[in-house]
């Protein structure tokens, strides 16, 4: 019986160390395939980028609109001096006394030249004369052509042109044509007329003078 205890003793410790292996090649194949499962995997970074890609559209070029916009509501300085030109045409064809003398500036050192040749010194004296004749106009018609914007620094402009006005004074229809310069100067925010000067486009020959007058060809 002894004999026999020494055989089974040995068979019972190489079954234990068999099981022994086994268990240490179980740990170690499952340790490689915990190795193998964490390889980075192409679906989270297709994810990521997906993500980026829906996120970028939330960026569209229109965001840059409040800066193209800004220039579009500015107006360039010649054109502020046109509009304060057509605000004074507008006063004469609506025979607007409050619009044809606010086109100027308000101060007595203003000189207009006028088509008749006389001249007016003074915002007082224009103003005074357009309260004179504007109630004895009606159907005022005045259109200009040739019209030139000639900007002389920031602050002040000139313009010139040909005109043609034709109206009712005093019941009776007439039809003139001329010359138009006028200066305008920036004052503030707003631009004022500061010299008139009007002239007869088609003059009397004889009243021109031989040294203006245009030689004839022989």
């Amino acid at each position: 019986m002894w004999k026999r205890f020494p055989v089974i003793a040995s068979i019972v410790l190489v079954s234990s160390v068999l099981t022994f292996a086994q268990n240490s090649n179980s740990s170690t194949t499952s340790t490689r395939t915990r190795v193998v499962d964490p390889k980075p995997s192409p679906t989270p970074k297709a994810a990521a980028k997906s993500t980026d890609t829906e996120a970028s559209p939330a960026k569209p070029p229109g965001v840059q609109k409040p800066k193209s916009t800004t220039p579009a509501t500015q107006v360039s300085p010649s054109g502020a001096v046109l509009a304060a030109f057509n605000s004074l045409l507008d006063g004469i064809r609506h025979v607007d006394v409050k619009a044809a003398t606010g086109a100027y500036q308000n101060t007595p050192r203003l000189v207009l030249f006028n088509y008749n040749g006389t001249v007016t010194r003074g915002w007082d004296q224009l103003k005074a004369n357009r309260e004179a004749s504007y109630p004895q106009m009606k159907d005022v018609t005045l259109d200009v052509r040739d019209l030139r914007v000639t900007m002389l620094g920031r602050d002040s402009a000139l313009i010139t042109c040909l005109w043609t006005q034709s109206m009712t004074f005093r019941g009776t229809p007439e039809t003139d044509t001329g010359r138009m310069t006028i200066v305008f100067r920036k004052i503030g925010k707003d631009w004022k007329a500061i010299h008139l000067h009007t002239s007869n486009d088609n003059p009397d020959p004889s009243r021109i003078p031989a040294s203006e007058q245009t030689p004839v060809k022989p």
